[in-house]
């Protein structure tokens, strides 16, 4: 049988700050529908900016897409607003567990139900959804994110893209900073949306570790250039993937990733 199309396609991207400096070089990757796809790489291989270009908010930033293609459920992601994205259903959770300090959980979580123009009915469907997802949130509802943990504070801000009712969930970096036995948590839930919803999620990580054990696939990127992608379970077994990215066994050459790309 013929595999139906990517939900999300990058395609030989090439992207630059500032006219340039050039930070991804022929970035590609593919995406399908109810896949978890692990996007991995040491800190300055260009996740985040892969990341920015395919919601298009990279010109917020004096950057640009110069080359190459990015398409999601049909649409040209070059050519559409952010907004336009969120409301067709590529909902981005960004690095750093940005929330609305002053307002509560609740009220933080309510404001992802604005950019898709939920009804009272639905929010409230969804507000309930997401807390059956994380209970912990449903108990700090009233309190003020400010004052919420950090662990508490990214499930605040994922439960906010899940009132967005994504199609596909873009996170980056979502254990940083966060104590391991939370981060375990966070990714158990993450695979619960993805096996119980068919949630495709999109995920950067600098701990491979974590990643390659909830992703489903995974792709490398090393100095702005994708040098590997393949299945997460073979990728956790390779000696050179465990060396560079898990921190285990004898490293080789960084060479020896790009002579294997796929």
């Amino acid at each position: 049988m013929p595999q139906a199309e990517p939900l999300l396609e990058i395609a030989a991207v090439e992207a630059v700050y500032n006219h340039a400096i050039v930070a991804l070089h022929e970035v590609s990757l593919k995406l399908h529908q109810g896949e978890i796809l692990a996007l991995l790489g040491a800190n300055g291989a260009g996740k985040t900016t892969t990341l920015k270009a395919l919601s298009n908010l990279l010109p917020a930033e004096r950057g640009a897409i110069t080359k190459g293609q990015i398409r999601f459920a049909g649409l040209d992601v070059r050519r559409a607003k952010p907004s336009a994205l969120v409301r067709h259903g590529l909902v981005q959770v960004l690095e750093g567990r940005h929330c609305f300090r002053s307002l509560t959980v609740e009220e933080n979580l309510i404001t992802g139900a604005l950019g898709r123009s939920s009804s009272r009915r639905e929010a409230a469907a969804d507000l309930e959804r997401v807390y059956g997802y994380f209970p912990r949130l449903k108990e700090k509802r009233k309190a003020k994110s400010g004052l919420t943990s950090g662990g508490e504070q990214q499930m605040t801000a994922i439960g906010r893209a899940l009132m967005s009712r994504p199609r596909l969930l873009v996170l980056d970096e979502p254990s940083m900073g966060l104590a391991p036995l939370i981060v375990q948590n966070i990714f158990k839930i993450l695979k619960r949306l993805n096996r119980e919803e068919g949630l495709s999620i999109l995920l950067a990580e600098q701990n491979s570790a974590i990643a390659l054990q909830y992703a489903d696939r995974a792709t490398v990127l090393e100095n702005g250039i994708t040098v590997l992608e393949g299945d997460a379970g073979e990728l956790r077994q390779r000696e050179d993937i465990r060396a560079f990215y898990l921190g285990v066994g004898e490293p080789k050459t960084p060479g020896a990733l790009a002579s294997v790309a796929a």
